[in-house]
């Protein structure tokens, strides 16, 4: 019995649909690997990455308004699945040391799904890869 694991590739390819709009576009990623955390709606942990922020987007922090929708919904789309990260190539952390990234599944771009939700607004910080707003 063969008990390995297929890894991820660690960059590649992925098409992504939008779910407000239903466009459909190609992405790019540079690191994949197993969520097996979430730590609220824009906080995740990966296997083998470690901990991720989602960039350019905030979602609601515990004890406001929305925080358990967000969270809920991120480990709905991501917990136990692998994700797909697109790191910011101009600030690869931010000043708690976690990884700054789009996080993709195998057909979504979460960040933008939960602005799409409505369960998160855009927060840009400069420097990013990322122009305001595109996420």
């Amino acid at each position: 019995m063969n008990n390995e694991v297929a890894a991820a590739p660690s960059q590649g390819t992925l098409n992504i649909e939008d779910s407000k709009t239903h466009e459909v576009r190609s992405v790019h990623y540079e690191a994949s690997g197993k969520c097996y955390k979430v730590v609220d709606g824009d906080t995740i942990w990966v296997e083998c990455i470690g901990k991720i922020r989602f960039v350019q987007v905030n979602t609601p922090e515990r004890g406001e308004p929305g925080y358990h929708e967000a969270k809920d919904y991120v480990k709905e789309k991501c917990l136990g699945k692998t994700v797909y990260l697109d790191i910011d190539d101009k600030k690869h952390y931010d000043k708690y040391n976690r990884t700054l990234a789009i996080v993709y599944t195998e057909n979504l771009d979460i960040n933008r799904e939960l602005l799409n939700e409505n369960l998160a607004e855009i927060m840009y910080i400069p420097p990013s890869e990322f122009a305001k707003g595109t996420v």
